[in-house]
């Protein structure tokens, strides 16, 4: 039976390639970073130093460079600063394998440790690093990293910093499978969410906590990561469920909405149009890229490609976030326009769903 969504995927793809990606434009995340991490924010275009580095977004660009890599295998740039980031996270990683979050410019930090989403998006871009890492060497530094911090997954209890940490181990898993250990650990986080899962899903709601708020993708992506290594049917049918769930009060007229920010959608109350956030944009791209690999059903590739391409104009405004001539990406969609500061965080999102997309074409 051909379904809709079918023909959609095959208009899709008989149009979308590589040819109408913007062109590969590191300037803007280049001129964020200096050799001791990216800033984490700007002022338009400019680096605003006064708001100094954070872990979030360090972690951030090294997944960035690590796919960077491999997608561009002659790319100076990515080789180049993937070192740094991976310095900034050791140098922020404490004794007891935590990691502060916040450091200045002046490079000072007060932080006895950042919180679990920080840990366990750094744990998440660990594991990518020793899955696919381009050097013996940095892989062999992101181990140690990785091996410091783990002792620590099991007391997690925030969502997001559970979601990431599995994605994190799951990766390590492959490059080191079988490790039983580790597995141990999947099973451990991915069964708090099934828990916190069923005790918040009803009729109406099904989601894994009362409220749908940032990176809601990354909770469903957990999962199927989490599928790919156990072949738990149960992580896979709430991954699945959880996903349709969310792309059912995100999609509109197959246009992308993420969930706005001034106010977030809690149960039974109204859902917050704006301002709409490119890291929960990113999360779906990988969110239908994960579904992809583990399915092999192509309208998850439809839903990949409209997402990204919210970054592109296809959004509520149909405004681009992408600055052409900076390499940048703006801020937010707001109500009236876009958000015109470039930090690193969206900037990062941009290239992450980027080199997500290019990995499929």
């Amino acid at each position: 039976m051909v379904t809709e969504d079918m023909l959609l995927f095959s208009s899709t793809t008989d149009l979308f390639s590589r040819s109408q990606m913007p062109d590969l434009n590191y300037k803007h995340v280049s001129n964020l970073t200096d050799h001791t991490g990216i800033i984490q924010h700007a002022v338009f275009a400019m680096p605003n130093r006064k708001e100094g580095y954070c872990i979030d977004d360090n972690a951030r660009a090294l997944l960035w460079a690590v796919w960077a890599c491999k997608n561009n295998k002659k790319d100076q740039i990515a080789s180049h600063l993937l070192p740094v980031y991976l310095g900034f996270i050791h140098y922020m990683q404490t004794e007891d394998g935590y990691f502060k979050n916040f450091l200045s410019y002046t490079r000072s930090s007060s932080e006895k440790r950042g919180s679990e989403d920080s840990f366990g998006r750094t744990v998440m871009a660990l594991g990518y690093l020793i899955n696919e890492g381009p050097s013996h060497l940095l892989i062999k530094t992101g181990r140690e990293i990785f091996a410091k911090a783990f002792p620590h997954v099991n007391v997690l209890t925030s969502l997001r910093g559970m979601a990431n940490s599995i994605i994190g181990i799951c990766q390590f898993i492959k490059s080191h499978y079988p490790d039983d250990w580790k597995r141990n650990a999947v099973i451990q986080l991915s069964d708090k969410m099934v828990r916190m899962y069923k005790d918040n899903r009803n009729a109406e709601w099904h989601w894994f906590e009362p409220v749908l708020t940032y990176d809601n993708a990354m909770l469903p992506l957990a999962l199927l990561n989490a599928y790919e290594v156990t072949e738990d049917e149960q992580y896979l049918a709430i991954a699945l469920e959880s996903m349709h769930f969310l792309e059912s009060k995100v999609f509109y007229d197959n246009i992308l909405r993420p969930i706005g920010n001034a106010g977030w959608y809690k149960r039974g109350g109204p859902m917050a149009q704006f301002d709409q956030q490119g890291i929960d944009v990113m999360a779906m791209v990988l969110l239908y890229q994960q579904a992809y690999r583990i399915t092999q059903e192509q309208p998850y590739l439809t839903r990949m490609y409209k997402s990204y391409q919210w970054f592109l104009g296809d959004n509520d405004l149909g405004l681009s976030l992408y600055d052409f001539s900076t390499g940048g990406c703006a801020d937010g969609l707001h109500s009236k326009g876009i958000n015109l500061n470039q930090g690193a965080e969206s900037t990062l999102a941009y290239w992450i769903s980027h080199e997500v997309v290019v990995s499929t074409l």
